[in-house]
């Protein structure tokens, strides 16, 4: 008897859990908050929103919720080591992370707070790659879901060396598509913008997120569009979040729900049904998940109609931009391909091919980048016009379910050419003003009024880029080109009295005793020299070249030499001897009023000088009363 009891216990037991297979889904969570970066300024709110995210899946029921924080590079790979293994075994694996990131060539990178990358090649060492957390939720069953608040704008690139010209660093995080099933990647800001930190403790993303993650019973995707429209409206449509991957048809929540019950009371009759209201929640659907597959399977099921309308319209877009984005990497790739056989020196011939397919890539791009303008337009005017006759159909919802207040699909043809552009043209004014001062050709602020000053300096741009954009007015076409370039154009001007260091002007020093001429050089002062006067009372203005060199104090006298001469005859002794100029002091040779031969004349008396304009003259002979020399005078 206590077996039976048992064995249909265990029946019961088992029928019980069959009947909610949700009761037995194992759900794991890792969630890593960074702020506290070493190199770069730190953030405020990634600490705080992992806190909310953690108390979130918490009070959710999840079986296994790790919260890290501010962790290393080495640190995180660990923690994503760890998480994998508890994943094993799971149904719903989900990470969140908050702090920055950052997409390199196409790929996604999560930022460390330990990272410098002083180089653009330093992300592959010094981060971790979107595809490495992939790998930790991998074991999941039934969902993985990846939650990236890491939108912002990235200090680091402002800083980081470019080792190739040609390497692009985009802003925001790029487009993915999960290649693995059952996989969805929800960014705070759609691919190639940024987020939004707020003014309080939380980003918007993560307010919203808190809010409507959790829900029991609530579809996932179901509950990220309602994530979506909450931080549209709180951004005023700056900040737009955006899924990526794609679910089953089954609802997946993340926090099972028993299903509501609803009676409906006799004392009224029952709304007529509109037929437009399972349309509508499949397009909204379909928007949410926002890649060409969810659409073509919306028209799959609704071929015809408003909604397969706008679905078109929607997936034309999204071509567009599939199409200009291989048009701008077909023009950066053969824009360096030139570039190289410039630098190498090659034949002409191959290089008028070159430029001849950079000229035809850029002109695909500019018609990539029209096209792609116009397609959004079509796609926001649509959007547009379906959000107002939903307006109207919430103020008056009689008038809603006539045929009459049907809405009518958007009407295409000739008037798509009196369409304006997508983007507000303060802001995309102000987007070339930038680009332009980064590049060295604007020094003026961006402030969005496309003035003389940003002429003039798109302009320049044209000048030394050897491009020819139209400087009338700002364009998509110019901030695209702009942007290809990823160093220096303008080279940087310095005025009068400063020179370039780098990206910027130093005020040019010159050393003590020289001045700054008109060429911008330092030069040596020349030194005062002294002016002769006419009436010579001041000895000291006498140009020197002028002055007695023996009269100079201090220089040094030749030696003296004595050349002596005897002559002997039968008249006598005569003895003649020679002495150099030097012998005779500066001074006394400076008071002669006219310069002695320095030879002196000897006879049987006497010795004496020779007189001025004289001099000895040897005849040979000599003796007692007979001289050797005689004086000659001229």
């Amino acid at each position: 008897m206590w077996s039976v009891r048992l064995g249909g216990f265990l029946l019961a037991a088992a029928l019980l859990l069959a009947g909610h297979p949700a009761l037995a889904e194992k759900r794991v969570a890792l969630v890593i908050g960074n702020s506290a970066y070493q190199n770069v300024p730190q953030l405020t709110n990634p600490a705080n929103d992992g806190a909310v995210m953690t108390a979130t899946f918490k009070s959710a029921g999840f079986d296994v919720v790790d919260y890290r924080r501010d962790l290393t590079a080495r640190e995180t790979r660990r923690a994503l080591r760890d998480f994998a293994d508890a994943a094993r075994d799971a149904d719903i694996a989900v990470v969140y992370y908050a702090g920055h990131g950052m997409e390199v060539e196409g790929s996604n990178y999560l930022i460390p707070i330990d990272a410098r990358l002083e180089r653009d090649t330093d992300v592959y060492d010094e981060t971790l790659s979107l595809d490495r957390i992939l790998v930790a939720v991998e074991p999941a069953k039934k969902l993985r879901l990846v939650i990236l608040d890491a939108c912002r704008d990235n200090p680091f690139t402002r800083n980081m060396q470019r080792t190739v010209a040609t390497r692009s660093l985009g802003r925001g995080l790029a487009k993915v598509e999960p290649t693995s099933p059952n996989t969805l990647i929800a960014y705070s800001a759609k691919a190639g913008s940024t987020a939004q930190d707020g003014d309080g403790k939380n980003s918007p993303f993560t307010l919203a997120l808190s809010r409507h993650i959790a829900t029991p019973g609530l579809d996932v995707r179901k509950a990220f569009g309602f994530v979506r429209d909450e931080v549209l409206k709180s951004t005023a449509n700056r900040q737009e979040p955006f899924v990526y991957g794609s679910l089953g048809g089954e609802d997946v929540p993340l926090v099972p729900g028993v299903p509501r019950v609803v009676t409906q009371m006799p004392v009224a009759p029952a709304p007529v049904a509109n037929p437009q209201a399972d349309t509508r929640r499949d397009y909204e659907l379909a928007m949410q998940v926002g890649n060409k597959g969810a659409l073509n399977a919306f028209l799959a099921q609704y071929p015809d109609g408003f909604y397969a309308s706008l679905a078109k319209l929607q997936l034309e877009k999204l071509t567009a931009e599939e199409n200009r984005a291989a048009a701008v990497e077909k023009a950066r790739t053969t824009e360096a391909e030139r570039a190289r056989l410039a630098a190498l020196g090659a034949r002409k011939d191959t290089l008028a091919k070159a430029e001849a397919e950079a000229r035809a890539a850029e002109q695909a791009r500019i018609a990539a980048e029209k096209a792609t303008q116009l397609a959004q337009q079509q796609a926001a005017d649509a959007e547009k016009k379906r959000a107002e006759q939903q307006l109207a159909a919430a103020d008056n919802p009689r008038a809603a379910t006539s045929p009459a207040a049907q809405p009518v699909a958007p009407e295409k043809g000739p008037q798509v050419a009196s369409l304006t552009p997508a983007s507000q043209p303060a802001d995309l004014a102000k987007s070339v003003q930038l680009e332009l001062r980064r590049v060295g050709c604007l020094t003026e602020d961006a402030d969005g009024d496309w003035g003389s000053a940003s002429r003039r300096s798109l302009s320049q741009f044209n000048r030394y880029a050897g491009t020819r954009l139209d400087t009338q007015a700002a364009s998509a076409d110019a901030l695209e080109a702009i942007k290809l370039k990823q160093a220096r154009v303008c080279p940087l001007v310095c005025q009068h009295g400063y020179k370039s260091d780098g990206d910027r002007c130093t005020r040019i020093v010159c050393a003590e005793g020289s001045f700054l001429n008109d060429d911008n050089d330092c030069e040596k002062r020349r030194e005062k020299k002294p002016v002769a006067k006419r009436d010579g009372r001041d000895d000291e203005d006498v140009p020197s070249r002028r002055r007695s060199r023996s009269a100079e104090p201090g220089l040094p006298l030749p030696a003296p030499s004595v050349g002596v001469g005897v002559g002997v005859g039968g008249g006598g002794i005569g003895a003649g001897i020679g002495m150099a100029p030097g012998i005779a002091k500066p001074q006394a040779q400076a008071a002669r009023p006219a310069r002695s031969s320095g030879q002196i004349y000897c006879d049987a008396y006497l010795c004496r000088a020779v007189r001025p304009g004289c001099h000895l003259d040897y005849r040979g002979g000599g003796g007692p009363a007979n001289n050797a020399s005689v004086e000659v005078c001229n």
